[in-house]
């Protein structure tokens, strides 16, 4: 892992497209500022955490019940 220190209004560049500015600093919170590209992702950990366990229950559907779901939705 990469620990940068960072002063208000100072940023970080990843990569040529992303860049992450410090735009407030109040008590214990940090608040930051992405620039990225329309298509690129980006989530707060406890959210991206759980997007990727709904898709992993998603996938752990049984077979049986696509399958009687894929009967109800043929024509």
């Amino acid at each position: 892992m990469l620990v940068l220190t960072r002063k208000l209004g100072e940023s970080i560049a990843i990569d040529d497209h992303i860049k992450i500015r410090v735009v407030q600093i109040k008590g214990k919170q940090v608040r930051l500022g992405i620039d990225a590209p329309k298509d690129t992702k980006i989530h707060r950990e406890e959210v991206y955490v759980a997007i990727q366990e709904q898709n992993q229950q998603s996938v752990d559907v049984p077979a049986d019940k696509t399958r009687s779901v894929a009967k109800l939705l043929k024509p």
